[in-house]
């Protein structure tokens, strides 16, 4: 009965160590994706999203500083 249990939990130990190659994959740029076009349009949303805040902040603070309000919003 041991010798069963041994042989059944040894099995797939040396099946799953057998299977590794060891060595570790090469090291090189990162693989293109299907979602690289996607990534670059957002990165440039998010640019033009941060220009336009840019801009909104600067025209309230033109606003109020024409009003006499406070401009250090």
């Amino acid at each position: 009965m041991y010798l069963l249990r041994m042989a059944i939990l040894s099995v797939p130990l040396a099946a799953s160590l057998g299977c590794s190659s060891g060595e570790a994959p090469p090291a090189g740029p990162p693989a293109k994706t299907v979602f690289d076009p996607l990534t670059r349009q957002e990165a440039r949303a998010s640019a033009v999203q941060q220009t336009l805040d840019q801009y909104a902040r600067d025209q309230r603070r033109a606003i109020d500083a024409a009003e006499g309000g406070d401009a250090s919003r």
